[in-house]
């Protein structure tokens, strides 16, 4: 039995996270799911974002579904990505069949060092009207990322993949911390001989997701420049509604769809609940079941191509009415 800690949150999570645990039911493993709250409303009623018990659950658990923050994001999701230190952000970027994207033959994965740069949310105001923000960039940090990027490419060799890390990075301005960025990722590169290591300016990195996004296997950048790139990533894909993500660490797995809670239509039963099928996907992988995860990506694949989806993606579906269609053909095997 695995043990899943749910936490909904706000907005559109209370209906795509649902619709979801549907999907995983219908895949006939055991699951145990143990709720959570989190979030606005929580804020609003108890003067706390991220309760302690929430906490415990989620660590007790053997991974996180999370669907949505509002205005607490910082004080929600940030935060939980930091207590289980989950260091690296994985976000696939995949062309699926009746989904318009920039070409059809779109496979990597974005992998960004969840844990330091500007992120790291060390600002000040040194003067009267000046102001920094110190970017941290430990050796430590880096060799800890590198090697999940490497390990990650090896994984997807076996399965057919390129097997090839691309480093994204600014070392020709950022000199020191970028400097030590890039130098780690070639010491890194010489542990995996069997995987071909690359590296361009994240300026030029932009432009090469959309004018050669096939050409790619595993991406791996810092923190402010893997949060840009995988969101401009996502565009050549089919948008937000399309991006799945996990944040991964030595001990815990916190799974997140890249979308927001999307007030405007939270409560329509419209939201569009592919991210966080894709979202449970990535977790079943996490948990060691690849088939299964390969038998849901196909379903979901299956109706994506029949267009039976949510109104952003022309269909007339709603929210739940979609993940059915995942469940009655995952049924039907």
């Amino acid at each position: 039995m695995y043990k899943i800690c749910v936490i909904e949150g706000d907005g559109i999570g209370k209906e795509v996270v649902p619709a979801t645990l549907e999907v995983l039911k219908a895949t006939g493993l055991d699951f145990e799911f143990v709720h959570g709250e989190a979030g606005d409303e929580v804020f609003k009623r108890r003067g706390i974002a991220l309760p302690e018990e929430t906490v415990e659950i989620a660590k007790e658990c053997d991974a996180v579904l999370f669907g949505a923050a509002g205005e607490t994001a910082a004080d929600v999701i940030v935060k939980l990505r930091k207590i289980l230190d989950t260091y690296a952000n994985v976000r696939p970027v995949k062309s699926y069949r009746g989904i318009k994207c920039l070409k059809d033959n779109i496979d990597y994965v974005i992998v960004r060092e969840n844990t330091e740069g500007l992120y790291k949310g060390i600002e000040a105001e040194v003067a009267e009207g000046v102001y920094t923000a110190t970017r941290v960039i430990t050796e430590k940090a880096c060799r800890r990322i590198f090697k999940f990027a490497f390990d990650l490419a090896r994984r997807r060799k076996r399965e057919g993949k390129r097997g090839k890390v691309t480093c994204a990075h600014k070392a020709n301005v950022l000199k020191l911390t970028d400097g030590v960025f890039k130098r780690i990722f070639y010491e890194v590169a010489e542990e995996y001989p069997d995987i071909e290591a690359e590296d361009y300016y994240i300026d030029a990195m932009n432009m090469y997701i959309i004018t050669k996004p096939e050409t790619f296997d595993v991406v791996v950048t810092s923190n402010l420049f893997g949060d840009i790139l995988s969101d401009g990533a996502a565009g050549t894909v089919g948008g937000l509604g399309m991006a799945p993500s996990a944040n991964i660490g030595d001990r815990y797995g916190l799974f997140e769809p890249v979308h927001g809670s999307a007030p405007d239509i939270a409560g329509k039963g419209i939201a569009n609940p592919t991210a966080t099928i894709l979202t449970g996907v990535l977790m079943l992988r996490y948990l060691g079941e690849d088939e299964v995860a390969n038998r849901v990506e196909k379903a979901l694949e299956e109706v994506l191509e029949k267009g039976l989806t949510t109104p952003d993606l022309g269909g007339s579906l709603t929210t739940f009415e979609m993940a059915q269609e995942v469940v009655k053909r995952l049924k039907e095997e």
